[in-house]
């Protein structure tokens, strides 16, 4: 009898591939964008703010399940850039408000469509009732497990 004992292959557990094919999505993806200049962390937070007038730093962060540190992080690189500004309350310095520029605005559906694109190039082979089916299974398990925050690197 041999003192070792058996363990599964790596290729047995939906983990490896989940994370072998996402890797390789996400890092597609990634290449895309930095091309216009942004991150995949950037274009999460530029995402979120084409849906709302003007956001606050904590609220961003409690959507996107970033702390509040790295939204600011984020969002000072994204100043620097000029795709969001900045206001302050006069009432209180403290409480601030983001909000797309004029260049972010123009930028969102150029990043929207490369996120399109990756999609298609990566999933164009699913017929349209699997990449449902893989949808749906991968929302499923995102609410069975609690998940709450947004994928950036």
């Amino acid at each position: 009898m041999s003192g070792h004992q058996s363990i599964s292959d790596l290729q047995t557990h939906t983990g490896f591939w989940l994370r072998y094919v996402s890797n390789h999505v996400s890092q597609a993806f990634a290449r895309k964008v930095e091309e216009l200049g942004v991150t995949v962390a950037e274009w999460v937070i530029l995402r979120e703010l084409y849906s709302a007038e003007s956001t606050a730093p904590s609220e961003l962060a409690e959507r996107t399940g970033l702390t509040r540190g790295a939204v600011s992080k984020l969002a000072d690189r994204l100043i620097a850039k000029k795709l969001i500004g900045r206001a302050f309350s006069t009432e209180d310095r403290r409480w601030q408000t983001l909000t797309l520029t004029a260049a972010g605005k123009r930028l969102i559906p150029q990043l929207a469509k490369l996120a399109d694109a990756n999609d298609e190039e990566f999933f164009a082979c699913l017929t349209s009732r699997e990449r449902a089916a893989l949808l749906g299974t991968l929302k499923k398990l995102v609410k069975l497990n609690l998940l709450s925050t947004l994928p950036v690197d």
